[in-house]
């Protein structure tokens, strides 16, 4: 498995084509900084929707185990923040 390019919003302006074409041909994600710390990443469309994917899946899952315990109601917000939780 290869490493992960971690580059600078700085850097990645200076060569903005060259990211989107690594995300897109190779497959090969860039995560992006802003004064050090990790804020973005640029991923191909097909990772974003395959991610798209899996969470609605999670949510629908956390759903059905919620209404199958005929728990009292929970906040949608509440489910999106135990989705979120789980892939951690």
């Amino acid at each position: 498995m290869t490493q992960t390019p971690i580059e600078s919003i700085r850097d990645v302006r200076a060569h903005l084509a060259e990211v989107v074409e690594r995300a897109d041909r190779d497959d090969q994600p860039t995560v992006i900084t802003r004064r050090g710390k990790e804020v973005a990443a640029v991923v191909s469309i097909d990772v974003l929707r395959k991610y798209q994917q899996w969470e609605e899946r999670e949510m629908n899952r956390i759903i059905d185990e919620r209404m199958a315990n005929r728990a009292p109601a929970v906040p949608i917000e509440d489910v999106m923040r135990e989705t979120l939780e789980r892939s951690e």
